[in-house]
């Protein structure tokens, strides 16, 4: 039972990872350091929003619209940081 935890808590830290990296890739596009024309940088920029949206969709429909500010991975963000805590203080229950 020890192995479906770690494998619980590889999940969440992947999820944790390609949600900075689309952040961050947001910002830099967002100030033209890095160009949707490059097929590079689209095609991973469309692959991590094919991938994330499936997360961001059910949150951006409850908050309010904040007028081009996305909080909806905050909202994930600290989702996912309360799994964490949650598995971790419930580690107990995989022995």
């Amino acid at each position: 039972m020890l192995s479906l935890f770690q494998i619980l808590m590889l999940i969440l830290d992947i999820v944790w990872f390609f949600i900075i990296a689309h952040v961050i890739m947001s910002w830099l596009i967002n100030f033209q350091v890095l160009n949707l024309n490059q097929p590079f940088v689209a095609q991973i920029w469309y692959g991590v929003n094919r991938l994330l949206e499936p997360l961001y969709g059910p949150i951006r429909r409850l908050l309010p619209n904040m007028q081009g500010i996305d909080i909806a991975p905050l909202a994930v963000l600290i989702a996912v940081y309360a799994c964490r805590i949650i598995l971790q203080n419930n580690i107990a229950a995989f022995y």
